[in-house]
């Protein structure tokens, strides 16, 4: 997959480009969305992450997770050159229950979202898939792995998730730019076989 940084070391975009598409990255607190924006990004990933203090820990679920010493307050940016006319924007919003309003205003625009998932904390998935329905934008599921966590067939992960038949599941490790660029992929097919039937 060439890019204007893989192939020449510049980070503006070819004048080539004529299309710019917008896929929101989202998911609960700790899940790995900043991790996934940074191992896919073609530039270095715009970050807006703060150090947490005690006060966050008063409202941020820290439980099970380990090591985490900062968190996203606004956003993280990313950018994937597809071909020589068509370039990807990620948008990574923060997790937060309290950053619900930023990143429904993320929504505008953006053709769908990956939802992150973890399988240590499924049920935290279910408000933010919500907001999803609920404003009309498609979504797939990447359950992201941490080493440590249980492990589940997809089958049992829909179920808890409750999703519908039609919604994309997969497995990602977003440490991994392979890993992360399937989980993208998965989406990617997702929403062109929405628009083919839509347009049947």
């Amino acid at each position: 997959m060439d890019s204007a940084l893989a192939s020449d070391g510049a980070v503006y975009l070819p004048r080539t480009v004529r299309t710019a598409a917008k896929i929101l990255v989202v998911g609960h607190f700790a899940v790995g969305k900043t991790t996934f924006v940074g191992s896919l990004s073609e530039i270095r990933p715009l970050r807006t992450e703060e150090t947490m203090t005690q006060a966050g820990a008063l409202v941020d679920d820290l439980a099970g997770i380990d090591g985490k010493t900062t968190t996203t307050v606004a956003m993280d940016f990313g950018r994937l050159t597809l071909s020589e006319s068509l370039v990807l924007y990620l948008f990574g919003a923060p997790g937060q229950q309290r950053f619900t309003r930023l990143w429904q205003d993320m929504t505008q625009g953006a053709l769908g979202a990956l939802v992150l998932a973890d399988t240590r904390r499924l049920d935290q998935s279910f408000e933010v898939m919500g907001l999803l329905e609920e404003l009309g934008l498609p979504y797939a599921v990447a359950v992201n792995h941490f080493d440590g966590a249980p492990a589940y067939p997809d089958e049992e992960i829909r179920e808890a998730l409750d999703l519908l038949p039609e919604t994309p599941l997969i497995t990602c490790d977003a440490r991994d730019r392979v890993s992360s660029t399937r989980a993208l992929i998965t989406l990617v097919e997702y929403l062109s076989a929405r628009t083919a039937q839509e347009h049947v």
